[in-house]
């Protein structure tokens, strides 16, 4: 596999008006453009730091220079996430899981119903910044909900995600200004679940 030296902002795989009204193309642009390009430059400045420091001898504050560098890459790798697990409502997104995803979610939860009720829970109750993220965990292969805070806080390690939802405000506030728990009941209209399938048969042990 081709690694790179750096991160780059990766491409939607949609337009900036197909999410629409759920999102709106301003909001979108806004959101990927600069938002998430935010965090690429954020992490890649902070490598460049490192390598510089690490030519030269130069000490640096590793606790605050590693904490920011969590952040910056916490907030690039859900972001990249987050685009692809959406897709157009009824080109795509939206409906319900099938095949082992939701076989999977009907023994953990009990009912998609729940499983839908358990996330939004999480998304719309986030303490400030962060988001609502569906993974399974390796050990069990049960599937759990995680309310990350921030990009990089509260992750369960080992389990790998499956999808997310970000309630940053800087996600819905021009469409929803303050009301997060309406964008997070209009996110069920875009979710890809093609894609959400697909991370939660690539995570099952071979």
């Amino acid at each position: 596999m081709e690694t790179q030296k750096f991160y780059t902002l990766p491409p939607l795989p949609y337009g900036y008006g197909d999410l629409a009204p759920v999102i709106s193309e301003e909001q979108l642009r806004i959101h990927h453009d600069k938002h998430h390009n935010a965090y690429v430059v954020g992490a890649n400045t902070i490598l460049e730091k490192l390598e510089a420091a690490r030519k030269g001898g130069a000490d640096l504050d590793m606790k605050a220079t590693l904490k920011e560098l969590s952040f910056h890459v916490g907030g690039h790798h859900l972001h990249s996430l987050f685009w692809k697990n959406m897709a157009p409502a009824g080109k795509g997104g939206g409906g319900a899981p099938t095949g082992a995803l939701a076989d999977a979610c009907m023994a953990e939860f009990g009912s998609f119903e729940r499983f839908k009720k358990e996330f939004s829970a999480a998304a719309t109750s986030a303490e400030g910044s962060g988001w609502a993220a569906l993974s399974v965990c390796k050990t069990t292969g049960r599937p759990l909900v995680m309310q990350i805070e921030k990009h990089n806080v509260n992750v369960y390690p080992g389990c790998p995600i499956l999808m997310v939802l970000d309630v940053w405000e800087h996600a819905y506030y021009l469409d929803y200004k303050n009301d997060r728990p309406k964008f997070v009941e209009n996110f069920w209209q875009i979710v890809n679940w093609q894609e959400v399938a697909r991370r939660f048969e690539k995570a099952q042990p071979r």
